[in-house]
């Protein structure tokens, strides 16, 4: 991809899934990469899959006050965060009717205020700076219905129309785009599904099978780069087919 050798790059949720795959791909690209995740253990081992990064920070998105001390840290290890992949996110699955109001808080705080958090601050660098790129991962979640996901999916809807209102105020120095991924074969989906599960929904994709990590980061790698210099305010999703039909198609 075009402009993207020499750029930082920050990518949250990072040591795993998507994430991590992301943060290959930025450094195969030429990239300056650090990643945040509030996994520890996983810093340490992303830290030696990927011996290039600049860093791996740890801190819990859903806190003001670490995501601005990891933020800065960033900067310091980067010389300057052009790309921000907001990436972090967790779901739980459980029927509506027995969401807690604990558990609301804990996905709303990751997956909606952790991403605005991020967003806030890595923009208020940008534009000081004079110019960037955010990219979000939202969902398909976001865009229809899905049973059992209730928590997830608004999140997932808020991110998409917080990519939106971003890019009308932040341009046209900053682009702000969201991907939005159908069913991706991360550790995180492979720990919520049976292989029966999995089978039923491959069954369901019209290219017959889950996304891989490696997948979602090429289109991030896409959406930073300068051959993606004209995209802003956009949804772009990456989901086999799934969303293609209604009700029939199913």
């Amino acid at each position: 991809m075009r402009g993207l050798g020499g750029k930082g790059v920050l990518i949250t949720g990072g040591a795993s899934g998507i994430g991590a795959a992301t943060a290959a791909r930025f450094l195969e690209e030429g990239a300056k990469v650090a990643v945040l995740d509030r996994d520890a253990r996983g810093n340490e081992a992303i830290r030696k899959q990927l011996p290039q990064l600049r860093g791996a920070l740890t801190a819990d998105v859903s806190r003001l006050e670490e995501v601005r001390t990891a933020f800065a840290e960033a900067v310091r290890l980067l010389g300057r965060v052009d790309v921000l992949i907001n990436n972090a996110g967790i779901s739980v699955r459980h029927a509506f009717l027995d969401i807690t109001p604990e558990e609301w808080d804990r996905v709303i705080g990751v997956d909606l205020t952790g991403v605005f958090y991020l967003a806030q601050t890595a923009a208020r660098h940008m534009m000081e700076k004079g110019g960037g790129v955010i990219l979000m991962t939202a969902s398909t979640n976001g865009l229809v219905g899905h049973r059992f996901y209730a928590d997830y999916n608004a999140c997932k809807a808020g991110v998409i129309e917080l990519t939106r209102s971003m890019a009308l105020e932040l341009a046209p120095k900053l682009r702000v785009n969201a991907v939005a991924p159908g069913y991706v074969l991360t550790p995180m989906q492979r720990a919520e599904y049976t292989d029966a599960m999995l089978d039923e929904v491959n069954r369901k994709i019209p290219l017959g099978r889950h996304a891989t990590p490696e997948e979602i980061a090429g289109l991030f790698a896409y959406l930073a780069s300068d051959d993606a210099a004209y995209l802003t305010g956009q949804v772009f999703v990456i989901d086999g087919g799934e969303t293609a039909g209604g009700l029939a198609s199913r």
